[in-house]
């Protein structure tokens, strides 16, 4: 009896500072797939499968444009106009062969100007 005494006591310490570790990890990756794009007032050329048009996306401003190859999901492309948009990512657990493997879903249009 004293040796599952023994056990018990060393056991809950682990326990808690496990839970309390989990809670802490969870709430501070919360935040991790949420992302700010900016959004170019024109699309370019690319090639993904095939020739398609690719949004042009950075995340900050001193940014070189970059191609984006996927959508964003719930956001409706204007082209004249440079979007700041809050989007969420979400890993695809099985992408396809030609697929992302994040999907982009959007959050909020933070702001929409003539260009």
């Amino acid at each position: 009896m004293k040796i599952i005494a023994t056990i018990l006591k060393g056991a809950v310490p682990a326990v808690v500072l496990f839970a309390m570790t989990q809670c802490t990890t969870t709430a501070n990756t919360a935040g991790a797939d949420e992302k700010t794009f900016i959004v170019g007032p024109e699309t370019a050329d690319c090639t993904g499968v095939a020739p398609m048009k690719c949004l042009q996306v950075k995340e900050k401003t001193s940014e070189s444009w970059t191609n984006f190859y996927t959508n964003i999901e719930g956001f409706t492309y204007e082209p004249g106009y440079e979007y700041v948009l809050r989007v969420k990512t979400e890993k695809i657990a099985n992408p396809p062969a030609d697929g992302s493997s994040i999907k982009y879903t959007l959050i909020k249009e933070v702001s929409k100007t003539k260009k």
